[in-house]
């Protein structure tokens, strides 16, 4: 079974963060999910992020924390989602990759149809945001290390 290695951007914006929609030709159609994508031989979670929502939209992200990674089991295969919270700092959103965006208030994220290996990082996210924590990584996954996974 294959092990796939994502980091996902949980952008905030104004009090609301971003859920992205996939296609309808893509794995998991039509499911919500954050952002992102496979990292790359050689590339830390935050360069992850930031490559990929530059190319699946166009827009360049500041990082505010590194949370918890979480490994989900699907019937084919494995993935590990790597959560950056991040906020927009350049550019306009364009969907390359998805059918479309909503932003939430955090209270409502559950309330859409996501991808099931998102809610282990929904929760950690609203732990947090109701911690009121936005401190990076404590278990010292992520923050700036390379991560040499094989995509």
């Amino acid at each position: 079974m294959s092990h796939i290695h994502v980091a996902c951007g949980i952008i905030e914006r104004n009090g609301k963060v971003l859920a992205a929609r996939r296609g309808a030709q893509k794995a998991m159609a039509l499911k919500w999910e954050f952002p992102g994508g496979k990292i790359e031989r050689g590339e830390s979670v935050e360069e992850c992020v930031r490559r990929e929502l530059w190319e699946e939209m166009g827009i360049g992200v500041a990082i505010k924390a590194v949370l918890p990674s979480h490994t989900h089991h699907y019937p084919d295969f494995s993935v590990t989602l790597y959560p950056v919270v991040c906020t927009i700092i350049s550019g306009e959103i364009v969907l390359h990759e998805h059918a479309a965006i909503r932003w939430l208030p955090p209270a409502d994220l559950r309330d859409i149809d996501w991808d099931e290996a998102d809610f282990p990082v929904i929760d950690s996210y609203l732990a947090g945001v109701r911690g009121g924590e936005r401190e990076d990584n404590q278990s010292g996954k992520g923050r700036g290390e390379k991560q040499g996974f094989n995509t």
